[in-house]
């Protein structure tokens, strides 16, 4: 029985991410042992590194099993991945871009939009992983997950209403709307005043509101600056539109290139006044998380 351990820091979205690969690991290897465990601090690292004597809690682990693999995500947990590698003779597994040479893990997980070297150790992914499955599928059902300004995107407020209001009297879909943290109080107002749409504010939701309700979804529409949103939609198997949010600036960045890249592809479609709104499910099924644990598994680690 394989033993796998996730290093995390105190970042959700970085769990969230080796959260989405050992769920995937559990579905090929079902009596995988997964363990999680909070990154060192510095001091605790240097002290192990000369004494080579791992800390109460790390043995207290090790006593239930040995990891092969060692999985983490986030700068913080860099130096804890690397220490805790060595020391125990695990497999190094870094779910995004290091700022440490990507030579020093076995394998490193990194996005395509950071424009990865190609290299042995490195699997290029379309966007970060992700926990979410799909669900059964209600017929007829629409979310629609609305962000707000962000380092890369400014916010309209007319534009956006235009775009709802083209989706919504457009089709007999049974629309669920929410906001995010991000929302200005300018469109929660606005939004108010849709009508055929199911409000429910992002202050109204409980933890795992979202998963549960992309899961059952046929169709989502997702503003391009909620990056992490539209590759958990695709991955819960819906077919996905992106509504258009004014770029800061007119040269690509990275997020905007992986968007592109999934548009090219047929993945998801751009809102367009003149086109048929109608939202298709793509050709392949979109599972980066499968698809990477498999590429472990054939590696022989666990």
């Amino acid at each position: 029985m394989g033993v796998v351990w996730i290093i995390r820091d105190a970042k959700p979205g970085h769990f969230s991410q080796c959260e989405g690969l050992t769920n995937a690991l559990l579905e090929i290897v079902p009596g995988l042992r997964v363990e999680t465990l909070h990154r060192l601090p510095l001091a605790q690292l240097l002290k192990t590194l000369l004494t080579r004597h791992l800390p109460p809690e790390i043995e207290s682990l090790r006593d239930k099993g040995t990891p092969d693999l060692l999985i983490a995500a986030g700068h913080a947990t860099h130096f804890t991945l690397l220490v805790l590698g060595w020391l125990l003779g695990a497999k190094t597994l870094l779910l995004m871009k290091p700022s440490l040479p990507c030579q020093l893990f076995d394998l490193c997980l990194i996005p395509a939009h950071d424009q990865p070297a190609e290299a042995d150790n490195i699997i290029c992914t379309q966007g970060a992983l992700n926990p979410m499955r799909p669900g059964i599928k209600k017929s007829g059902q629409g979310v629609i997950l609305i962000g707000g300004p962000s380092k890369h995107h400014r916010w309209d407020d007319h534009r956006l209403m235009q775009q709802l209001e083209g989706i919504t009297q457009s089709s007999a879909i049974h629309w669920t709307l929410t906001t995010s943290r991000r929302t200005p109080a300018s469109t929660h107002s606005r939004i108010g005043a849709l009508k055929a749409v199911e409000l429910i504010p992002f202050e109204s939701t409980a933890p795992g509101w979202v998963a549960e309700q992309l899961a059952g979804a046929e169709y989502v529409w997702v503003t391009e600056d909620s990056v992490s949103m539209i590759y958990e939609a695709l991955t819960a198997g819906c077919a996905v539109g992106i509504l258009n949010v004014p770029r800061v600036a007119d040269k690509p960045n990275r997020l905007v290139r992986g968007l592109s890249a999934l548009v090219e592809q047929g993945q998801v479609r751009i809102y367009s006044d003149t086109d048929d709104l109608s939202l298709q499910h793509p050709a392949q099924v979109f599972n980066e998380a499968q698809r990477c644990a498999q590429m472990i598994i054939d590696r022989g680690w666990l």
